[in-house]
């Protein structure tokens, strides 16, 4: 029953703007089969509970040693010179992350949740009355389609209530559970990072065949919800004339006629070192304006409908 059936949540965010029609809230689910070196959200790439560390705001130098004190693994020091150290392999095996329950201070964090489909439901039924008419809930993470029995059987629960939904997604699944999802899904965003296979696998992890089969296949449906193409743009990686050819090329084909780039940020680099990891994209991947002006005229001049950042008619 969809009251026991449950998902894995790292966070909700109620009043966006910027992520579908109208004011929204953003609900993101755990996990992700795609592993981006820039990726935004690196907390959910991997599906289960993970520790992360806040160091601005630990109280070591007050004498606090109350992680250290909890911790059952001996994988966390504290040294009066230079404060908390981690044994990070350890702690990313560790099940029960006692020492965030531990800080007082909130610099350790565990962000994931476990949520029933009634209890996400509620939630929403929560918040709607923030959204007005053109607004509703967001399904991004992570990969939402990870997670697509909860999904679905959200979606369903949105459908009797007339919530509006839209999805954010790499589109990486099988078609087959693709296209059961969207029959639920009024709007959506597709990522598309790179059309060349291999700079795909490179940047994350993952072919892009499966993806774009996806895409030509829900295009091929009478789905009759708005589809966006999204293209995170990134210096020295998807910013090429190129790219952008065949992005236009694969549209055509498919009769897609909106695309929305983004222009690289790094948002998530504060996760990165919070989960003890390496940013590969600390000093590189900027995108100028002028760059993102001449890709959108690429885009514009062949009949496709462009949006550069926030600056889109949804």
């Amino acid at each position: 029953m969809s009251e026991q059936l449950t998902g894995m949540v790292f966070d909700i965010q109620s009043y966006s703007v910027h992520d579908g029609p109208g004011c929204r809230t953003n609900v993101f689910l755990d996990g992700c089969p795609l592993e981006c070196r820039w990726c935004a959200n690196p907390e959910s790439q991997r599906p289960r509970k993970q520790l992360m560390f806040a160091e601005r705001t630990c109280k070591w130098d007050q004498g606090c040693r109350a992680c250290r004190d909890a911790c059952p693994h001996g994988s966390l020091a504290v040294s009066d010179e230079a404060g908390p150290s981690f044994n990070w392999k350890a702690c990313l095996e560790c099940e029960t992350i006692e020492c965030v329950n531990s800080c007082a201070a909130g610099a350790l964090k565990q962000p994931v949740r476990e949520m029933t489909v009634d209890g996400l439901l509620g939630v929403l039924d929560r918040d709607r009355s923030n959204w007005g008419s053109d607004g509703g809930v967001t399904f991004t993470g992570g990969e939402p389609l990870m997670q697509s029995d909860f999904l679905v059987e959200v979606l369903k629960g949105c459908r009797k209530t007339w919530i509006h939904t839209a999805i954010e997604t790499s589109g990486f699944t099988s078609t087959e559970r693709f296209l059961e999802v969207f029959k639920r899904i009024d709007f959506a965003f597709v990522d598309m990072k790179n059309m060349d296979d291999e700079a795909h696998v490179w940047g994350t992890g993952v072919s892009n065949k499966q993806i774009l089969r996806n895409i030509s296949a829900l295009a091929q449906t009478n789905w009759p919800g708005r589809l966006v193409l999204r293209v995170p743009t990134i210096a020295g990686y998807n910013d090429s004339d190129e790219n952008a050819r065949q992005v236009i090329d694969f549209m055509n084909e498919n009769d897609l006629y909106e695309i929305n780039l983004l222009k690289f940020h790094r948002m998530g680099q504060t996760k990165w070192e919070q989960l003890g990891l390496e940013y590969e994209y600390a000093n590189k991947g900027d995108m100028d304006d002028e760059r993102m002006s001449e890709l959108q005229d690429m885009y514009l001049d062949a009949g496709i409908a462009c949006y550069v950042g926030d600056d889109t008619p949804f």
